[in-house]
């Protein structure tokens, strides 16, 4: 029981010092939807609400949850009031989850943002919304842990930041958000489907406007590795280089 005390207690801490700051609103919110506006606008064509969903929807999550681990854990480390955490008496896994969940359920809200604009637009009728949950969900908890690795990683905030636009600008481009994977030159699509995202917008894909190519079990299951695998190594880091 005390240790999810602690655990609540880490999380509301962040939730009143980090969250709904000017860097997470504008790279978590603001840039995917003008981003992915100036896209359309500038090629003329008349815009595709549903095409174009899961590729806003995948874009808010990765942008605010990567945006958000960069500040609280760089900067608390920085700040040597990590350490104090790590020394606390509570378990290494469990403290890292407590870091980890608001950026989750920070980048879950991102993620409905542009449901909640594209609701004006068109019809939403026929979707399975509970699965689109569920694939949010997943996508929040890779890109959080991905978000975790580049921050146990670095030791500047700025660092955080480079490292993660690192991944995040070509994420953009070979996970087929906007242009199919199959689309792509045969030698960068092994790097497409060794990235995370890839599966969770084919799912979402497959669930808002039928174009996915991956079968949704498989693409699940992907998810879920990665997850496991992102955090296994992020807390295998921070053992190897904080505490030992």
């Amino acid at each position: 029981m005390k240790a999810w005390i602690a655990f609540w207690n880490i999380l509301k801490k962040d939730m009143h010092n980090y969250y709904l700051k000017p860097p997470n609103i504008s790279w978590g919110m603001i840039f995917p939807v003008a981003w992915t506006l100036m896209v359309f606008l500038k090629s003329g064509r008349a815009l595709d609400v549903l095409g174009l969903l899961p590729g806003v929807m995948c874009l808010s999550v990765l942008f605010g949850t990567t945006s958000m681990l960069a500040v609280t854990i760089t900067f608390e480390r920085r700040s040597r009031s990590f350490e104090r955490l790590l020394i606390a008496p509570i378990d290494l896994n469990l403290l890292m989850l407590a870091k980890t969940t608001g950026a989750i359920v920070f980048g879950i809200f991102n993620g409905f943002v542009p449901v909640g604009f594209a609701l004006f637009m068109t019809h939403l009728g026929g979707i399975n919304w509970l699965l689109v949950l569920a694939t949010i969900f997943l996508i929040a908890v890779t890109s959080t842990f991905l978000g975790l690795f580049i921050a146990v990683s670095v030791h500047e905030v700025f660092e955080a930041q480079t490292f993660s636009n690192f991944f995040r600008f070509p994420m953009i481009f070979l996970c087929g958000l906007f242009v199919p994977v199959q689309a792509l030159p045969i030698f960068l699509r092994p790097i497409s489907y060794a990235i995370p995202l890839t599966y969770g917008a084919d799912i979402l894909k497959s669930l808002i406007n039928g174009n996915g190519h991956i079968a949704l079990v498989t693409s699940f299951l992907v998810l879920i590795g990665f997850g496991i695998a992102l955090f296994t190594v992020s807390t295998h880091n921070v053992k190897r280089k904080w505490i030992y």
